[in-house]
């Protein structure tokens, strides 16, 4: 059986859980650091910005995206404190 190219949903929580606790996460795959990119946007007439995260990882290009703001409370070491969504 082949593997997915992409991480489950456990997976991809840990992650996300990990990067909201401001530490560096690892590829649950290969146990390499997963590299950061943040992508910021415009409203693009939605009416809001978004600002999403992108951790890739170099060896197996497994990536996970999220929405920053979807955590209640989010330190990055990347951006500093968020605070609080309302």
């Amino acid at each position: 059986m082949t593997e997915s190219a992409t991480y489950t949903p456990a997976e991809e929580k840990e992650i996300r859980a990990t990067h909201a606790r401001g530490e560096t996460p690892q590829c649950p795959r290969c146990n390499v650091a997963l590299s950061h990119r943040a992508i910021g946007g415009g409203s693009f007439g939605l009416g809001y910005s978004r600002r999403r995260e992108w951790l890739l990882c170099k060896s197996c290009k497994r990536s996970v995206l999220f929405d920053a703001q979807r955590d209640a409370h989010v330190v990055c070491r990347y951006h500093g404190e968020r605070g609080t969504r309302t």
